[in-house]
Protein backbone atom coordinates (compact mmCIF):
# COMPACT_ATOMS: atom_id res chain seq x y z
CA UNK A 1 0.00 0.00 0.00
CA UNK A 2 1.02 3.57 -0.92
CA UNK A 3 1.98 5.47 2.02
CA UNK A 4 -0.23 8.66 1.95
CA UNK A 5 -0.80 11.63 4.67
CA UNK A 6 -4.38 11.62 4.96
CA UNK A 7 -3.58 8.59 6.81
CA UNK A 8 -2.40 9.98 9.95
CA UNK A 9 -5.13 12.68 9.54
CA UNK A 10 -7.99 9.59 9.56
CA UNK A 11 -6.37 8.43 12.90
CA UNK A 12 -6.19 11.65 14.54
CA UNK A 13 -9.81 12.07 13.03
CA UNK A 14 -11.02 8.72 15.01
CA UNK A 15 -9.11 9.12 18.14
CA UNK A 16 -11.07 12.64 18.73
CA UNK A 17 -14.37 13.51 19.54
CA UNK A 18 -15.63 14.03 15.79
CA UNK A 19 -18.80 13.41 13.31
CA UNK A 20 -19.50 11.83 10.24
CA UNK A 21 -16.71 12.22 7.80
CA UNK A 22 -17.19 13.05 4.16
CA UNK A 23 -14.14 12.56 1.83
CA UNK A 24 -14.02 14.39 -1.48
CA UNK A 25 -11.42 14.52 -4.55
CA UNK A 26 -10.52 13.86 -7.70
CA UNK A 27 -11.72 9.85 -9.22
CA UNK A 28 -8.94 7.53 -8.90
CA UNK A 29 -6.90 9.92 -6.10
CA UNK A 30 -7.57 6.48 -3.35
CA UNK A 31 -10.47 7.48 -1.38
CA UNK A 32 -11.93 4.32 -1.36
CA UNK A 33 -8.87 2.09 -1.40
CA UNK A 34 -7.61 4.21 1.79
CA UNK A 35 -10.57 4.12 3.59
CA UNK A 36 -11.68 0.27 3.28
CA UNK A 37 -7.78 -0.38 4.80
CA UNK A 38 -8.46 1.66 7.34
CA UNK A 39 -11.25 0.18 8.17
CA UNK A 40 -9.48 -3.42 8.30
CA UNK A 41 -6.34 -1.63 10.42
CA UNK A 42 -8.45 0.33 12.94
CA UNK A 43 -11.68 -1.10 13.78
CA UNK A 44 -12.60 -4.38 14.71
CA UNK A 45 -15.17 -4.11 11.93
CA UNK A 46 -16.10 -2.64 8.93
CA UNK A 47 -18.93 -2.11 6.73
CA UNK A 48 -18.92 -1.38 2.60
CA UNK A 49 -21.81 -0.23 1.04
CA UNK A 50 -20.62 1.03 -2.26
CA UNK A 51 -23.69 3.37 -3.60
CA UNK A 52 -23.14 3.49 -7.17
CA UNK A 53 -22.68 -0.18 -8.39
CA UNK A 54 -25.65 -1.36 -5.34
CA UNK A 55 -28.76 0.35 -6.44
CA UNK A 56 -31.05 -1.53 -4.23
CA UNK A 57 -29.01 -0.56 -0.98
CA UNK A 58 -30.59 2.93 -1.13
CA UNK A 59 -34.19 1.25 0.09
CA UNK A 60 -32.20 1.39 3.14
CA UNK A 61 -32.27 4.71 3.20
CA UNK A 62 -35.64 5.87 2.43
CA UNK A 63 -37.15 5.61 5.67
CA UNK A 64 -37.30 8.10 8.58
CA UNK A 65 -33.58 7.70 9.35
CA UNK A 66 -34.46 5.69 12.97
CA UNK A 67 -30.73 4.54 13.12
CA UNK A 68 -31.67 1.05 14.38
CA UNK A 69 -33.79 0.50 10.95
CA UNK A 70 -31.36 1.81 8.97
CA UNK A 71 -28.83 -1.28 10.28
CA UNK A 72 -31.44 -4.04 9.75
CA UNK A 73 -32.36 -3.07 6.32
CA UNK A 74 -28.35 -3.08 5.13
CA UNK A 75 -27.79 -6.62 6.79
CA UNK A 76 -31.21 -7.55 5.11
CA UNK A 77 -29.74 -7.02 1.98
CA UNK A 78 -26.09 -7.23 2.87
CA UNK A 79 -26.08 -10.39 4.89
CA UNK A 80 -22.24 -10.10 5.82
CA UNK A 81 -22.61 -7.02 7.37
CA UNK A 82 -22.25 -6.76 10.92
CA UNK A 83 -23.01 -3.98 13.06
CA UNK A 84 -20.74 -3.98 16.52
CA UNK A 85 -21.50 -0.47 18.62
CA UNK A 86 -18.36 1.25 19.15
CA UNK A 87 -16.25 -1.02 17.29
CA UNK A 88 -17.62 -0.81 13.60
CA UNK A 89 -17.03 1.93 10.56
CA UNK A 90 -19.40 2.34 8.56
CA UNK A 91 -17.87 3.41 4.83
CA UNK A 92 -20.60 4.94 2.33
CA UNK A 93 -18.88 5.06 -0.96
CA UNK A 94 -19.68 7.18 -3.88
CA UNK A 95 -22.62 8.87 -1.54
CA UNK A 96 -23.65 11.87 -4.59
CA UNK A 97 -25.52 8.83 -6.13
CA UNK A 98 -27.58 8.40 -2.79
CA UNK A 99 -28.56 11.98 -1.45
CA UNK A 100 -30.73 10.19 1.39
CA UNK A 101 -27.54 8.42 2.64
CA UNK A 102 -25.94 11.76 2.80
CA UNK A 103 -28.91 13.14 4.85
CA UNK A 104 -28.96 10.74 7.29
CA UNK A 105 -25.38 11.35 8.16
CA UNK A 106 -26.99 13.81 10.95
CA UNK A 107 -28.90 10.70 12.36
CA UNK A 108 -25.99 8.76 12.60
CA UNK A 109 -23.89 11.61 14.31
CA UNK A 110 -26.62 12.03 16.67
CA UNK A 111 -26.94 8.16 17.53
CA UNK A 112 -23.04 7.69 17.96
CA UNK A 113 -22.90 4.00 18.19
CA UNK A 114 -21.02 3.52 14.80
CA UNK A 115 -18.52 5.18 12.86
CA UNK A 116 -19.35 6.43 9.31
CA UNK A 117 -17.23 7.48 6.11
CA UNK A 118 -18.61 9.23 3.09
CA UNK A 119 -16.63 9.07 -0.11
CA UNK A 120 -17.39 10.91 -3.58
CA UNK A 121 -15.85 12.11 -6.73
CA UNK A 122 -18.75 14.42 -7.50
CA UNK A 123 -19.70 16.09 -4.42
CA UNK A 124 -18.50 19.89 -5.36
CA UNK A 125 -20.32 19.44 -9.13
CA UNK A 126 -22.86 21.83 -9.10
CA UNK A 127 -26.05 20.23 -10.55
CA UNK A 128 -25.08 16.88 -10.19
CA UNK A 129 -28.69 15.68 -9.09
CA UNK A 130 -31.92 17.46 -7.61
CA UNK A 131 -31.31 19.11 -5.05
CA UNK A 132 -31.44 17.24 -1.74
CA UNK A 133 -35.03 16.97 -0.55
CA UNK A 134 -34.12 16.47 3.26
CA UNK A 135 -31.48 18.14 3.42
CA UNK A 136 -27.43 18.18 3.77
CA UNK A 137 -26.16 17.73 7.24
CA UNK A 138 -24.65 20.98 8.45
CA UNK A 139 -23.06 21.03 11.70
CA UNK A 140 -22.87 17.15 11.87
CA UNK A 141 -20.14 16.56 9.20
CA UNK A 142 -16.47 16.56 9.10
CA UNK A 143 -14.41 16.88 5.64
CA UNK A 144 -11.29 16.43 4.27
CA UNK A 145 -10.34 16.35 0.50
CA UNK A 146 -7.82 14.15 -0.76
CA UNK A 147 -5.89 14.93 -3.48
CA UNK A 148 -2.79 13.37 -5.94
CA UNK A 149 0.22 12.36 -4.14
CA UNK A 150 2.37 15.10 -3.15
CA UNK A 151 5.36 14.94 -3.78
CA UNK A 152 6.54 14.64 -0.06
CA UNK A 153 4.50 11.34 -0.51
CA UNK A 154 6.18 10.22 -3.72
CA UNK A 155 9.52 10.27 -2.34
CA UNK A 156 8.28 8.66 0.88
CA UNK A 157 7.26 6.01 -0.97
CA UNK A 158 10.12 5.68 -2.83
CA UNK A 159 12.23 4.67 0.19
CA UNK A 160 13.31 7.98 1.54
CA UNK A 161 13.88 7.89 5.04
CA UNK A 162 12.27 10.13 8.06
CA UNK A 163 15.57 11.60 8.93
CA UNK A 164 15.80 12.95 5.59
CA UNK A 165 12.58 13.68 5.23
CA UNK A 166 13.00 16.21 8.84
CA UNK A 167 16.99 17.28 7.02
CA UNK A 168 14.27 18.71 4.12
CA UNK A 169 12.09 20.02 6.06
CA UNK A 170 14.29 21.83 8.52
CA UNK A 171 16.43 22.96 5.67
CA UNK A 172 13.33 24.51 3.73
CA UNK A 173 12.24 26.31 6.72
CA UNK A 174 15.38 27.75 8.19
CA UNK A 175 16.24 28.48 4.02
CA UNK A 176 19.42 26.35 4.56
CA UNK A 177 21.59 25.24 1.90
CA UNK A 178 21.06 21.87 1.56
CA UNK A 179 24.05 19.28 1.30
CA UNK A 180 25.06 18.72 -2.08
CA UNK A 181 24.57 14.83 -3.01
CA UNK A 182 21.31 15.30 -1.07
CA UNK A 183 19.86 17.96 -3.39
CA UNK A 184 20.80 16.39 -6.73
CA UNK A 185 19.26 12.99 -5.99
CA UNK A 186 16.28 15.03 -4.70
CA UNK A 187 16.25 16.92 -8.07
CA UNK A 188 16.40 13.20 -9.94
CA UNK A 189 13.02 12.22 -8.05
CA UNK A 190 11.65 15.74 -8.55
CA UNK A 191 12.08 15.15 -12.30
CA UNK A 192 10.66 11.28 -12.12
CA UNK A 193 7.84 13.20 -10.29
CA UNK A 194 6.84 15.79 -12.65
CA UNK A 195 6.64 12.93 -15.30
CA UNK A 196 4.84 10.54 -13.33
CA UNK A 197 2.62 13.02 -11.04
CA UNK A 198 0.68 11.44 -8.13
CA UNK A 199 -2.25 9.59 -9.28
CA UNK A 200 -1.77 6.44 -7.71
CA UNK A 201 -1.81 3.90 -10.18
CA UNK A 202 0.42 5.91 -11.68
CA UNK A 203 2.86 6.17 -9.16
CA UNK A 204 2.87 2.64 -8.59
CA UNK A 205 3.06 1.50 -11.92
CA UNK A 206 6.61 3.59 -11.70
CA UNK A 207 7.94 1.82 -8.72
CA UNK A 208 6.62 -1.55 -9.87
CA UNK A 209 8.20 -1.17 -13.39
CA UNK A 210 10.06 2.14 -13.99
CA UNK A 211 8.63 2.20 -17.48
CA UNK A 212 7.46 5.79 -18.85
CA UNK A 213 5.20 4.34 -21.34
CA UNK A 214 4.11 2.33 -18.97
CA UNK A 215 2.85 5.64 -17.17
CA UNK A 216 1.92 7.04 -19.65
CA UNK A 217 -0.66 4.54 -20.74
CA UNK A 218 -2.54 4.67 -17.24
CA UNK A 219 -2.20 8.74 -17.07
CA UNK A 220 -4.13 8.34 -20.73
CA UNK A 221 -6.43 5.72 -19.29
CA UNK A 222 -6.92 7.54 -16.04
CA UNK A 223 -8.13 10.77 -18.20
CA UNK A 224 -10.19 8.45 -20.22
CA UNK A 225 -12.24 7.41 -17.09
CA UNK A 226 -12.89 10.78 -15.81
CA UNK A 227 -13.78 12.25 -19.36
CA UNK A 228 -16.48 9.25 -19.60
CA UNK A 229 -17.93 10.87 -16.79
CA UNK A 230 -18.12 14.19 -18.14
CA UNK A 231 -21.65 15.86 -17.84
CA UNK A 232 -23.27 12.64 -15.71
CA UNK A 233 -26.08 13.58 -13.41
CA UNK A 234 -28.72 12.02 -11.61
CA UNK A 235 -32.18 13.06 -12.31
CA UNK A 236 -34.94 12.95 -9.78
CA UNK A 237 -35.78 9.18 -10.02
CA UNK A 238 -31.89 8.83 -9.34
CA UNK A 239 -30.90 7.63 -12.54
CA UNK A 240 -27.78 8.32 -14.75
CA UNK A 241 -28.21 10.84 -17.42
CA UNK A 242 -25.54 12.67 -19.29
CA UNK A 243 -25.58 16.46 -20.24
CA UNK A 244 -24.37 16.03 -23.60
CA UNK A 245 -23.57 20.22 -24.20
CA UNK A 246 -21.67 19.87 -20.79
CA UNK A 247 -19.90 17.17 -21.67
CA UNK A 248 -18.85 18.81 -25.07
CA UNK A 249 -17.72 22.36 -23.30
CA UNK A 250 -15.42 20.33 -20.10
CA UNK A 251 -14.02 18.01 -22.75
CA UNK A 252 -13.35 21.75 -25.14
CA UNK A 253 -12.43 23.10 -22.52
CA UNK A 254 -9.48 20.68 -21.43
CA UNK A 255 -8.13 19.97 -25.14
CA UNK A 256 -7.70 23.26 -24.66
CA UNK A 257 -4.76 22.72 -21.84
CA UNK A 258 -2.23 22.35 -23.83
CA UNK A 259 -2.54 25.70 -25.83
CA UNK A 260 -3.55 27.71 -22.78
CA UNK A 261 -0.34 26.87 -21.44
CA UNK A 262 2.16 27.38 -23.65
CA UNK A 263 1.19 31.30 -23.80
CA UNK A 264 3.71 33.83 -22.71
CA UNK A 265 1.12 34.89 -20.35
CA UNK A 266 -0.93 31.72 -19.22
CA UNK A 267 -4.60 33.66 -18.98
CA UNK A 268 -7.38 31.45 -19.78
CA UNK A 269 -8.93 32.37 -22.95
CA UNK A 270 -12.24 31.15 -23.41
CA UNK A 271 -11.55 32.30 -27.19
CA UNK A 272 -8.86 29.00 -27.33
CA UNK A 273 -11.96 26.57 -26.26
CA UNK A 274 -13.21 24.69 -29.58
CA UNK A 275 -16.61 24.58 -28.59
CA UNK A 276 -19.77 26.85 -30.02
CA UNK A 277 -21.33 29.00 -27.15
CA UNK A 278 -20.29 32.49 -26.17
CA UNK A 279 -17.67 32.84 -23.21
CA UNK A 280 -20.33 32.47 -20.16
CA UNK A 281 -21.43 29.62 -21.69
CA UNK A 282 -17.50 27.49 -22.24
CA UNK A 283 -17.36 28.72 -18.83
CA UNK A 284 -19.96 26.09 -17.54
CA UNK A 285 -17.32 23.40 -18.90
CA UNK A 286 -14.38 25.18 -17.00
CA UNK A 287 -16.40 24.95 -14.13
CA UNK A 288 -17.20 21.57 -14.04
CA UNK A 289 -13.11 20.22 -14.48
CA UNK A 290 -12.93 22.45 -11.54
CA UNK A 291 -15.63 21.17 -9.62
CA UNK A 292 -14.56 17.82 -10.27
CA UNK A 293 -11.16 18.62 -9.41
CA UNK A 294 -9.17 18.14 -12.01
CA UNK A 295 -7.66 21.74 -12.36
CA UNK A 296 -7.34 24.46 -10.34
CA UNK A 297 -7.69 28.10 -10.72
CA UNK A 298 -5.20 31.04 -9.84
CA UNK A 299 -7.07 34.30 -10.49
CA UNK A 300 -4.91 37.45 -11.07
CA UNK A 301 -5.18 40.58 -8.54
CA UNK A 302 -5.44 44.43 -9.31
CA UNK A 303 -3.00 45.01 -6.48
CA UNK A 304 -0.74 43.07 -4.20
CA UNK A 305 -2.34 43.71 -0.72
CA UNK A 306 -4.15 41.83 2.22
CA UNK A 307 -6.42 40.18 2.17
CA UNK A 308 -5.73 38.34 -1.84
CA UNK A 309 -9.24 37.38 -1.93
CA UNK A 310 -10.79 41.43 -1.92
CA UNK A 311 -8.34 41.98 -4.37
CA UNK A 312 -8.80 39.55 -6.90
CA UNK A 313 -10.20 39.50 -10.49
CA UNK A 314 -13.00 37.43 -10.95
CA UNK A 315 -12.81 37.47 -14.42
CA UNK A 316 -8.95 36.97 -15.19
CA UNK A 317 -7.60 34.20 -14.35
CA UNK A 318 -4.47 30.74 -15.45
CA UNK A 319 -6.08 27.55 -15.02
CA UNK A 320 -3.93 24.72 -14.07
CA UNK A 321 -3.72 20.54 -13.68
CA UNK A 322 -3.98 19.48 -10.18
CA UNK A 323 -1.29 16.99 -10.66
CA UNK A 324 1.51 17.82 -13.74
CA UNK A 325 1.29 14.41 -14.75
CA UNK A 326 -1.49 14.26 -16.14
CA UNK A 327 -0.76 17.62 -17.72
CA UNK A 328 2.97 15.86 -19.26
CA UNK A 329 1.13 13.36 -20.29
CA UNK A 330 -0.98 15.43 -22.59
CA UNK A 331 1.93 17.16 -24.33
CA UNK A 332 4.43 15.64 -27.08
CA UNK A 333 6.24 12.32 -26.20
CA UNK A 334 9.33 14.27 -26.19
CA UNK A 335 8.69 16.12 -23.50
CA UNK A 336 8.95 13.29 -21.02
CA UNK A 337 12.68 12.65 -22.73
CA UNK A 338 13.53 16.20 -21.87
CA UNK A 339 12.88 16.65 -18.54
CA UNK A 340 14.50 13.47 -17.98
CA UNK A 341 17.68 14.97 -18.96
CA UNK A 342 17.08 17.92 -16.92
CA UNK A 343 15.36 20.77 -19.25
CA UNK A 344 12.22 21.50 -17.93
CA UNK A 345 11.87 24.85 -19.77
CA UNK A 346 9.23 23.53 -22.21
CA UNK A 347 6.44 25.34 -22.73
CA UNK A 348 7.09 28.57 -21.65
CA UNK A 349 8.05 27.47 -18.17
CA UNK A 350 4.57 26.40 -17.58
CA UNK A 351 5.49 22.71 -16.36
CA UNK A 352 7.71 24.38 -13.41
CA UNK A 353 4.50 26.76 -12.98
CA UNK A 354 1.66 24.10 -13.00
CA UNK A 355 4.04 21.99 -10.91
CA UNK A 356 4.18 24.98 -8.28
CA UNK A 357 0.62 25.82 -7.98
CA UNK A 358 -0.24 22.03 -7.52
CA UNK A 359 1.85 22.28 -4.68
CA UNK A 360 0.99 25.34 -3.59
CA UNK A 361 -3.47 23.57 -3.81
CA UNK A 362 -2.00 20.05 -2.34
CA UNK A 363 -1.00 21.91 0.68
CA UNK A 364 -4.57 24.06 0.43
CA UNK A 365 -2.71 27.54 -0.09
CA UNK A 366 -5.39 29.32 -2.47
CA UNK A 367 -3.79 30.59 -5.71
CA UNK A 368 -3.32 34.17 -6.94
CA UNK A 369 -0.68 35.94 -8.97
CA UNK A 370 0.04 39.72 -10.05
CA UNK A 371 0.20 40.40 -14.24
CA UNK A 372 -0.48 44.34 -14.41
CA UNK A 373 -2.71 45.91 -16.93
CA UNK A 374 0.73 47.13 -19.21
CA UNK A 375 1.32 43.29 -18.95
CA UNK A 376 4.54 44.36 -16.50
CA UNK A 377 5.63 43.34 -13.67
CA UNK A 378 4.02 39.70 -13.65
CA UNK A 379 4.26 37.87 -10.75
CA UNK A 380 3.74 33.90 -11.35
CA UNK A 381 2.04 33.81 -7.63
CA UNK A 382 1.28 35.89 -4.40
CA UNK A 383 0.14 34.14 -1.26
CA UNK A 384 -0.68 35.14 2.55
CA UNK A 385 0.75 33.87 5.67
CA UNK A 386 0.50 35.68 9.32
CA UNK A 387 -1.70 38.48 7.17
CA UNK A 388 1.28 39.35 5.07
CA UNK A 389 1.40 38.39 1.13
CA UNK A 390 4.56 37.42 -0.49
CA UNK A 391 5.21 37.36 -4.10
CA UNK A 392 6.32 34.50 -5.80
CA UNK A 393 8.25 33.96 -9.18
CA UNK A 394 9.44 30.00 -10.36
CA UNK A 395 11.73 29.93 -13.36
CA UNK A 396 12.27 26.16 -14.79
CA UNK A 397 15.96 27.16 -15.09
CA UNK A 398 18.12 30.15 -12.84
CA UNK A 399 16.51 33.11 -14.83
CA UNK A 400 16.86 36.56 -13.53
CA UNK A 401 13.59 37.42 -11.68
CA UNK A 402 12.99 40.03 -13.30
CA UNK A 403 9.19 41.27 -12.15
CA UNK A 404 9.94 40.52 -8.92
CA UNK A 405 13.20 42.76 -8.60
CA UNK A 406 11.05 45.59 -10.20
CA UNK A 407 8.46 45.18 -6.94
CA UNK A 408 11.30 44.66 -4.56
CA UNK A 409 12.38 48.53 -5.86
CA UNK A 410 9.69 49.93 -6.00
CA UNK A 411 8.05 49.50 -2.04
CA UNK A 412 6.06 53.10 -2.71
CA UNK A 413 4.28 51.59 -5.27
CA UNK A 414 3.68 47.82 -4.50
CA UNK A 415 4.74 47.64 -0.95
CA UNK A 416 7.22 45.90 0.84
CA UNK A 417 6.54 41.86 1.00
CA UNK A 418 8.77 38.89 1.32
CA UNK A 419 10.13 37.55 -1.61
CA UNK A 420 10.74 34.00 -2.50
CA UNK A 421 12.13 32.66 -5.90
CA UNK A 422 11.28 28.88 -7.06
CA UNK A 423 14.14 27.94 -9.40
CA UNK A 424 16.23 24.95 -10.76
CA UNK A 425 18.82 25.76 -8.31
CA UNK A 426 19.86 25.13 -4.54
CA UNK A 427 18.99 27.54 -1.61
CA UNK A 428 20.34 31.09 -2.29
CA UNK A 429 19.98 34.42 -2.12
CA UNK A 430 18.69 36.98 -4.40
CA UNK A 431 19.03 41.22 -4.33
CA UNK A 432 16.05 41.34 -1.71
CA UNK A 433 14.68 38.26 -2.11
CA UNK A 434 15.14 34.19 -1.15
CA UNK A 435 15.77 31.47 -3.55
CA UNK A 436 14.54 27.47 -3.33
CA UNK A 437 14.91 24.69 -5.45
CA UNK A 438 11.70 23.93 -7.34
CA UNK A 439 10.71 20.57 -5.22
CA UNK A 440 10.67 22.91 -1.60
CA UNK A 441 7.67 24.24 -2.71
CA UNK A 442 5.94 20.85 -1.44
CA UNK A 443 7.26 21.31 1.79
CA UNK A 444 6.14 24.95 1.75
CA UNK A 445 2.78 24.86 4.03
CA UNK A 446 1.80 28.43 5.94
CA UNK A 447 -0.23 26.29 7.59
CA UNK A 448 19.90 5.60 -21.77
CA UNK A 449 16.58 4.10 -22.52
CA UNK A 450 14.27 6.95 -21.83
CA UNK A 451 11.23 4.45 -21.48
CA UNK A 452 12.71 2.77 -18.53
CA UNK A 453 14.55 5.06 -15.62
CA UNK A 454 17.21 3.78 -13.35
CA UNK A 455 15.44 3.51 -9.14
CA UNK A 456 16.99 6.08 -7.35
CA UNK A 457 19.43 4.65 -5.02
CA UNK A 458 18.44 6.56 -1.37
CA UNK A 459 20.55 4.07 0.75
CA UNK A 460 23.36 5.76 1.42
CA UNK A 461 21.76 9.44 2.22
CA UNK A 462 22.75 10.49 5.39
CA UNK A 463 21.25 13.54 6.93
CA UNK A 464 24.30 16.19 7.87
CA UNK A 465 23.32 18.57 11.02
CA UNK A 466 22.53 21.98 10.21
CA UNK A 467 24.62 24.39 11.94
Amino acid sequence: MLKRDIWDRLKEWKNRDHHPLVIKGLRQTGKTYIVREFGKELYENCVYIDLRSNRSIHAAFEGDFDVDMMVMSISAIDTSARFIPGKTLIILDEIQDCPNARSSLKYWDMDGRYDVIATGSFLGVKGFREPYRRGIPVGYEDHMTMYPLSFCEFISNAGLSEEIMEYLRKSVEEHVTIEKTIHEKIRTLYLQYLIVGGMPEAVKIFFDTHDINAVRSVQENILSSIRDDFGRYKDAKGDDRVNEVLKLRAEACLDSMPAQLSKEYKKFKYSLVNAKGHSQEKADGLRYLEDVGLVIRAYNTNQISYPLEGVKIDTEFKVFFIDTGLLISQLGADVAQKILSGDISSYKGAIAENMIASAFSINEICLYYFHAPSGSPELDFLFEKESEVSIVECKATNNRATSMKYVIAHPEKYGSHRAVKFSDTNMGQGEGFDTYPLYAAAFMNPKKNVNRLPVVDLSDLKAPTIQ
